[in-house]
C-alpha cells in the first residue's frame, strides 16, 4: 500500500455517515500550548541567527513564543470563552510547571487536553519514545484528573513505532496523519488507532511561520474552505480543524482576523464546534474499527 497503515480509497467512496446533531461541518479548535525550553535551541525561529551561528540562550526567539504564553493565549481564550465555544489544547505536559497560570486557566475553561510531548521537541529525538508518551499522559492525567484520549506529536513527527506505542498507552486518536476531511482507522500491532483530521493548510504555523503570509491569509483560506465544505457537507459530513498557536494567532495584528473567523463560522448554517473526543465518539459509533489487532 502507498500508506502502510490505511488502505487507499477515494474519500467519496466511504460508507454514508449521519451528521452529528450539532452540525454537519465539525469545527475543531486546536490551540497548541507549548514549552520551548530556554536553555535549548529553539524549535523554530522568527529571527535568523546572525552570521548563521545559533546561540543558546536564544533570547529573541524564546521571547517570541513567551509573548504568546503571556499575552496571546489570554486573548485566544477570551475570544473562545466569550462565544461559549469548546476547544482542545495540544499540550506540552511541562507547561503545568513552566506556565501554571495557563494550565489552570485551560483546565477551568473545560478545554480537552491532547498529549503533545513533555516539551516542544520532536519525538524522534527522544531516547525512549514509549517512556516519553507515558510520562506525558501520566502528568496530564494527574493534573486534570483525566487521561488524554488524543495525541498530536510535536512538529507532527513520529517514528515507525509511534502508533503502536500510542495505542499501547490507551490513546484513542492521533492528529499527526493529515490525510482526509474525516477520521479513519490506522492499523497497528496493538489494535486500531483513529486518525483525526488536522488540516495542515489551516494552521497558523504553516501560514505565518513557514509560508510567511500576510495577516488576513488564514481568514481568506477559511472562507474558501467553508464555501466548499458547505456544498460537500450536504452529502457527507466534514471535519474542519484549525491549528492555532498563541504566539502566532494571538498577536495584535492577527487577533482581529481570528475573531472574524470565529464569527463567520458561528454565522454559517450547519457548523458546530466540537472537541477531539466528541468527533472521535461520533465517528466510532458509526464506523467502528475491527476488534482484532492488525499486524
Amino acid at each position: 500500500m502507498a500508506n502502510p497503515r490505511v488502505p487507499y480509497r477515494f474519500s467519496d467512496d466511504r460508507p454514508p455517515l449521519v451528521p452529528h446533531g450539532r452540525g454537519r461541518i465539525m469545527v475543531h479548535l486546536v490551540v497548541n500550548v507549548e514549552n520551548w525550553v530556554f536553555d535549548h535551541p529553539m524549535p523554530r525561529t522568527i529571527i535568523t541567527p546572525p552570521h548563521g551561528k545559533h546561540t543558546v540562550p536564544d533570547v529573541p526567539n524564546f521571547g517570541w513564543v513567551d509573548y504568546g504564553m503571556r499575552a496571546g493565549l489570554p486573548r485566544l481564550m477570551r475570544a473562545i470563552a466569550d462565544r461559549g465555544l469548546p476547544a482542545s489544547t495540544s499540550f506540552n505536559a511541562s507547561v503545568i510547571d513552566a506556565y501554571p497560570r495557563a494550565a489552570q486557566a485551560m483546565l477551568e475553561a473545560g478545554w480537552e487536553f491532547i498529549g503533545h510531548g513533555l516539551h516542544q521537541k520532536a519525538i524522534d529525538q527522544e531516547p525512549s519514545e514509549g517512556q516519553l508518551i507515558d510520562a506525558t499522559l501520566d502528568k496530564i492525567a494527574a493534573f486534570t484528573g483525566r487521561r488524554p484520549r488524543g495525541w498530536l506529536g510535536p512538529g507532527l513527527r513520529e517514528t515507525a513505532d509511534t502508533p503502536e506505542l500510542l495505542r499501547a498507552a490507551r490513546v484513542d486518536y492521533v492528529c499527526d496523519w493529515c490525510m482526509d476531511d474525516l477520521p479513519d482507522w490506522l492499523s497497528t500491532r496493538n489494535g486500531p488507532l483513529m486518525a483525526m483530521p488536522y488540516n495542515l493548510e489551516l494552521n497558523d504555523s504553516i501560514i505565518y511561520a513557514i509560508e510567511k503570509h500576510s495577516s488576513p491569509e488564514f481568514l481568506l483560506r477559511l472562507e474558501a474552505t467553508l464555501e466548499l465544505f458547505e456544498q460537500e457537507s450536504r452529502h457527507r459530513p466534514r471535519v474542519l480543524a484549525l491549528g492555532l498557536h498563541p504566539h502566532l494567532m494571538g498577536v495584535p495584528h492577527r487577533f482581529g482576523y481570528f475573531e472574524q473567523m470565529l464569527d463567520r463560522l458561528m454565522d454559517t448554517d450547519g457548523v458546530g464546534f466540537f472537541t477531539g473526543s466528541e468527533i472521535a465518539d461520533w465517528y466510532a459509533a458509526q464506523s467502528p474499527a475491527s476488534q482484532g489487532a492488525i499486524v
